[in-house]
């Protein structure tokens, strides 16, 4: 059903987790960078090359599963034109082992081993599943930032997962308002972020909400995902343009925007960011896009928090269950992979009991564990 025949449900797509506000920079992303940046630093001690077991810095795994301690990337190590995903026909994807810590998490687990062990076990499994990283207004040096991340995926051949949001009218004012001052900020932004990621292999989603939910000049709206797309597609990214989730636009609607916006040049699309939409009829309606976008496009599904699908509200409902652990093993024929783009455990806003949105909620997170069936 489109967002047009829920009118009731305009506000029931995914809020990325409090990306709206710089000042509270701390708890989020820029966290995950201090976290991925602090395990650099770690590197340049006497054995660079040893496994780093500080919180935080065991997140990259392969299919979510924990691996134990990490080796160290140096600072300025940069990404080799090796990891550059293959242009062949097929998944890019295909094989990969992703990256990308949840730093909020893996505190969590050293702070409750004492006291509750259990839950502690528990936290630290969610810790050891990799998150994207996102980017926006609050990365004063986006090429840097990024640059971090990749290079810190690259020193262990996994995959960084991106997420770039920072369009002018960044969720139409919403509970995620912000974004680039204007258009050319933004692509000015756009270019620094692509400069970070340079060689190296890593999966970008571009722009939640901005295609779904289209406001102010959509025209430059258009254009700016183009010019992101185009900055992109020089660059190791593979790229999927957020395409909003199977209960908000018709396939029809969507893949004509996606098209508008570029799709033509990017790998494909995004579904279900940051929401709870269940995988299979995520696959059903990104299949549905696929087949009219037409060519070998692919797409991916953010499976973070969906094992138990919608409950018909947004913001930190209650109930709900973690999804599939990120893999590029899927089960239909354009799916290239499962991702947690959401990083699992940051509030959607203040509701339900949460705190501000991107801020931290532990009971949240573990309850979401617990309801999946995982065990200490």
């Amino acid at each position: 059903m489109t967002q047009t025949q829920q009118p009731e449900r305009v506000h029931t797509h995914r809020r990325p987790g409090g990306r709206r506000l710089g000042p509270w920079l701390g708890a989020g992303a820029a966290l995950a960078v201090a976290a991925v940046a602090a395990v650099v630093l770690l590197s340049r001690g006497p054995d660079p090359q040893g496994a780093d077991t500080s919180a935080g810095a065991t997140g990259p795994v392969a299919a979510g599963v924990p691996s134990g301690g990490t080796t160290t990337p140096s600072a300025s190590a940069k990404p080799s034109a090796s990891a550059k995903p293959s242009a062949a026909a097929g998944n890019p994807l295909a094989g990969a082992t992703f990256y990308g810590p949840n730093a909020s998490a893996a505190n969590q687990a050293r702070e409750w081993r004492a006291g509750r062990p259990a839950d502690a076990a528990i936290m630290q499994k969610v810790a050891d599943t990799p998150v994207a990283t996102w980017f926006g207004d609050w990365n004063a040096d986006p090429a840097s930032d990024v640059r971090t991340v990749v290079s810190a995926a690259a020193a262990e051949g996994r995959t960084a997962v991106l997420v770039a949001y920072n369009m002018p009218h960044r969720d139409c004012g919403g509970h995620s308002g912000g974004g680039a001052a204007g258009n050319a900020d933004y692509r000015a932004w756009i270019t620094k972020f692509a400069a970070g990621v340079g060689d190296a292999r890593a999966v970008v989603i571009l722009e939640p909400d901005a295609l779904a939910q289209l406001c102010g000049d959509v025209s430059a709206r258009y254009a700016n995902l183009r010019y992101a797309v185009d900055r992109l597609s020089r660059t190791g990214a593979v790229t999927y343009l957020d395409a909003g989730h199977a209960d908000w636009l018709s396939a029809t609607e969507m893949a004509a925007r996606l098209k508008k916006a570029g799709v033509a040049r990017a790998r494909g699309f995004a579904l279900n960011v940051s929401n709870f939409v269940t995988t299979a009829e995520s696959g059903a309606y990104g299949e549905s896009i696929a087949r009219r976008i037409g060519g070998s496009h692919g797409y991916v599904v953010d499976t973070s928090r969906n094992g138990r699908g919608p409950a018909g509200e947004w913001c930190n409902p209650p109930g709900r269950a973690l999804g599939a652990r990120p893999t590029a093993a899927t089960k239909y024929k354009h799916a290239d992979a499962y991702l947690w783009v959401k990083v699992v455990g940051e509030s959607d806003g203040a509701c339900n009991g949460g705190p501000a949105a991107g801020q931290w909620m532990p009971e949240y997170a573990l309850d979401l564990a617990k309801a999946a069936g995982w065990k200490a």
